[in-house]
């Protein structure tokens, strides 16, 4: 007879802990504008990780689960606009500049 593992809060929140963990090293250590952007969407990931598992697991006003996927929908909703707002100073900073090294960043004109 099969027994199957139950997934439970703290096995969501492992993994937004891992997911946050490759977000934060990819910010840090990457020196490439796309690939720091691609770490912030990580974290991002993880905390809708985090809002529906809570939610779906966490007491709740309204129908079970729904509380975290409504926060959920609304950072995703904000990480399309960091997304693209990001890569417009990205092209930004290619076009006056370049490169699209972080570094470079810090003396756009107008």
């Amino acid at each position: 007879m099969e027994q199957y593992l139950a997934v439970g809060l703290m096995h969501y929140l492992a993994l937004a802990a891992l997911v946050f963990g490759i977000g934060l090293f990819t910010v840090i250590t990457r020196r490439h504008a796309v690939a720091v952007l691609l770490g912030v969407e990580l974290m991002l990931n993880a905390a809708n990780i985090n809002l529906v598992a809570c939610g779906r697991y966490g007491p709740g006003t309204g129908a079970p689960g729904l509380d975290g996927q409504v926060f959920a929908l609304i950072v995703i909703a904000l990480a399309a606009c960091e997304a693209a707002v990001g890569l417009a100073i990205i092209l930004a900073l290619y076009r006056n500049r370049g490169t699209v090294n972080p570094d470079e960043a810090d003396s756009m004109k107008w």
